[in-house]
């Protein structure tokens, strides 16, 4: 498959009290270069949490709601399908104990340093990955690690 470039947008929910507050959501969006990056983005699509009963997305803290945002964009980042069917999902049995220590580790890495609106490329978090997997010993890469884009060095 070919590498795609996506960048994650967390938007924690607003409004009201916590019964009346939208849901956080995590969009994926086509990156756009330039000054009007964030303006008139291309949402590929909206990630989702097949069961609403156990919670929502989160960040901001390390919980359960950080640990299903992690286990979304991983899924999606290494493009494994959903979390469910990549053993990241913490309501379906049996994880990969391997994907179950990179979900928590990127919750603590990234997720828990977030603040109410964030954006993450999809490269940074594949670097990430990869970094994880060399440094746990982990010999055996999803395909999404294996042959990273080059680092483009750019001069300012």
């Amino acid at each position: 498959m070919a590498y795609e470039d996506r960048t994650y947008h967390g938007i924690q929910g607003v409004g009201g009290d916590q019964e009346q507050r939208l849901p956080a959501r995590i969009l994926v969006e086509k990156p756009e270069d330039g000054p009007t990056q964030r303006r008139n983005v291309t949402v590929l699509r909206d990630l989702k949490v097949k069961d609403r009963e156990l919670g929502g997305f989160g960040w901001g803290y390390n919980g359960s709601g950080t640990s299903r945002t992690a286990a979304a964009v991983l899924a999606d980042a290494l493009d494994l399908g959903t979390p469910e069917k990549a053993g990241l999902s913490m309501s379906e049995w049996p994880q990969d104990e391997t994907l179950v220590a990179l979900r928590e580790d990127f919750c603590i890495d990234f997720l828990s340093q977030f603040c109410d609106e964030w954006r993450l490329g999809r490269a940074a978090v594949l670097r990430w990955a990869r970094a994880w997997y060399l440094q746990s010993g982990v010999t055996e890469l999803p395909a999404a690690l294996r042959d990273l884009p080059p680092l483009v060095n750019v001069r300012v």
